[in-house]
């Protein structure tokens, strides 16, 4: 029961530290014109995929990948 816990929460802490470095990177809330006679929008500028990346993400994707080990080997 413990174990499936543990697997449980790391694969939560995984998701959470995911959303939690999407978000810290770039500014949720700069108005600017993407064309010049555009209103003005919150889109972010060029983001791109580049957020995804595994070198950005190891720690929650390895979080989330021994969670989901340890919650198959237990159940």
């Amino acid at each position: 029961m413990t174990a499936i816990l543990i697997g449980a929460a790391l694969v939560i802490a995984g998701v959470l530290d995911l959303f939690w470095g999407a978000l810290r990177r770039r500014p949720l809330s700069d108005p600017h014109r993407s064309i010049s006679d555009a209103k003005p929008t919150l889109e972010p500028r060029g983001q791109g995929l580049r957020f995804l990346g595994l070198v950005r993400n190891w720690l929650g994707i390895g979080m989330i990948a021994i969670g989901m080990a340890i919650l198959i080997a237990y159940t």
